[in-house]
């Protein structure tokens, strides 16, 4: 199969502890991540980059480390699809009609503190609004969710300086963790 080719993919179990208080979701992992078996692996998302400088979990450290120190301060690591078709690794490839979510449900059951979402990109929280909200039991309707700007490297519409800003503006590095 060519990159040019829709590839029906399989993501990443979720990185999670089960006091974890707070959900980071991407879409589905691009290709060089599934080929690395590592969230954000590609080397221009700036996704670990914006890690190290709010936990220290940049990619300075070991990928198993960076996946500590993230689980270390409550945060949880997943992606809104499961299973989808998408040619290469961009999230406007992602054949809508594919789309197979994670299961939140059991998600939110095993990880009860739980306080807010973060979308990493427009796209999964999109896709969790069309594809996993219908199906939510209704005490998981009412977590509080945000859409922050994609760290992917595709994303070129805002400046890494801009990113950081609105990653750090919220409350996920700050009251939502404490709480």
């Amino acid at each position: 199969m060519t990159v040019s080719d829709d590839q029906n993919l399989t993501g990443f179990h979720a990185v999670a502890e089960q006091d974890a208080r707070v959900l980071v979701l991407g879409s589905m992992p691009g290709i060089e991540s599934l080929r690395q078996q590592q969230y954000y692996a590609h080397p221009r998302n700036l996704f670990w980059d914006f890690m190290g400088e709010i936990f220290n979990a940049g990619r300075d450290i070991s990928y198993p480390d960076r996946l500590q120190r993230l689980k270390q301060n409550h945060i949880a690591l997943w992606d809104v699809a499961h299973q989808c078709e998408r040619r290469g690794s961009l999230d406007s490839n992602i054949k809508a009609s594919t789309i197979i979510p994670n299961d939140f449900n059991s998600f939110f059951i095993n990880h009860p503190n739980i306080k807010a979402v973060f979308f990493n990109g427009r796209k999964a929280a999109e896709i969790y609004q069309k594809r996993v909200v219908p199906d939510l039991l209704k005490p998981f309707r009412s977590i509080e969710c945000h859409a922050l700007p994609s760290t992917s490297p595709a994303h070129a519409a805002m400046s890494r300086k801009e990113k950081l800003g609105q990653w750090l503006q919220t409350s996920i590095f700050t009251a939502t963790i404490t709480s």
